[in-house]
């Protein structure tokens, strides 16, 4: 207000004084003038130096951080990408893989089930063979027995019907020659 009030007195002074100048521009308000513009530029680039600097820095290295984040993003984009196929792959092949461990499964399966087969009827024809065997020397033992029993039999019958009139030793002869009359095949089944 009182550069108004200095102006207006000054500007009355000059239109008083008969300069014919209205501002009454003289050197003293020039120099005024040209300082006052250096000292507002000079403020001017300070305040730029202590805040439009920083400010722009700090703008700047957002702009750097934003920069990087969507390269970033887009490497992450492609790596998920990748890891996608890689599992696709996987799961294609771990369905092929599952159906060739099943078609092993089966084949084991199938090579168990005939080696079992084959030891069945091989332990099978195992026990039919001891069967015969031990009924092939059943029928001999039991051929032995009864032919002990016929020739104990017809011992004590012929002891019995010749024992008055015959001897010991005339009995030995006749039964060794009944044996020999009758022969081996009597005594076995046919």
């Amino acid at each position: 207000m009182t550069d108004i009030l200095m102006f207006r007195s000054t500007a009355s002074t000059a239109v008083m004084a008969g300069t014919g100048r209205i501002f009454g521009l003289d050197s003293q308000l020039l120099f005024d003038l040209l300082f006052q513009g250096i000292a507002v530029f000079i403020l001017f680039l300070f305040v730029g130096y202590l805040l439009i600097n920083p400010v722009r820095n700090i703008l700047a290295k957002r702009q750097e951080k934003v920069q990087s984040d969507i390269e970033n993003a887009a490497k992450d984009k492609e790596e998920a990408a990748l890891l996608k196929a890689q599992y696709d792959e996987k799961l294609k092949g771990i369905g092929e893989e599952a159906a060739l461990i099943l078609s092993e499964a089966h084949a084991k399966a199938a090579k168990n089930e005939a080696a079992i087969i084959a030891e069945a009827k091989e332990e099978a024809g195992r026990i039919r063979t001891n069967a015969q065997k031990d009924a092939e020397l059943e029928k001999l033992k039991v051929h032995d027995e009864v032919r002990t029993e016929i020739i104990n039999v017809a011992s004590a019958m012929a002891g019995k019907i010749v024992e008055e009139a015959i001897d010991q030793d005339k009995q030995n002869e006749l039964l060794d020659a009944t044996l020999k009359e009758i022969g081996d095949d009597t005594w076995q089944e046919k």
